[in-house]
């Protein structure tokens, strides 16, 4: 597809924003499919990926801050927090000041994977990028973010 060629559900009648979704929303499900497709041999989804990025990022979050940080269920993240158990990459405590709450940290077994594999997955993602100048990469990136804060206002 050449940058002129306009994706096939996008018709000259939609407005700009609908137009801004629908490729945003293209462009992000490609993306999924992409690292989905890496992460397959190693029996892993971005989707858990996010996670454990999320919980190394935060710290110690609880399945609730999860959820929250992924925008998606409480029952979705405990899905993925149970497989993520099972492969062994992904701790489950108490909290020490609420016993009903549950708090996740990333194990020593999941900072060895990613560090293993942190340099081919940085050079797919450039890949995925080269169309964009570094400038304009810096303003896609600028111009997203500024979508999401508006999104969520904290």
């Amino acid at each position: 597809m050449s940058s002129t060629d306009k994706l096939p559900f996008l018709d000259g009648e939609l407005t700009l924003p609908v137009e801004a979704f629908r490729t945003s929303l293209y462009l992000a499900q490609r993306l999924r499919y992409l690292m989905d497709d890496r992460l397959r041999a190693d029996g892993l989804t971005t989707q858990q990926a996010a996670l454990l990025t999320l919980v190394a990022g935060l710290g110690a979050p609880s399945l609730k801050q999860a959820a929250a940080g992924l925008g998606t269920t409480h029952q979705n993240v405990a899905q993925l927090v149970q497989a993520l158990q099972r492969k062994g990459m992904l701790a489950v405590n108490d909290d020490p000041a609420d016993g009903r709450r549950k708090l996740l940290s990333v194990t020593e077994t999941s900072r060895a994977y990613w560090s293993s594999r942190d340099e081919g997955d940085h050079a797919a993602v450039a890949g995925w990028f080269a169309a964009l100048s570094e400038e304009e990469l810096r303003t896609f990136v600028e111009l997203a973010q500024r979508i999401l804060s508006a999104l969520d206002p904290q």
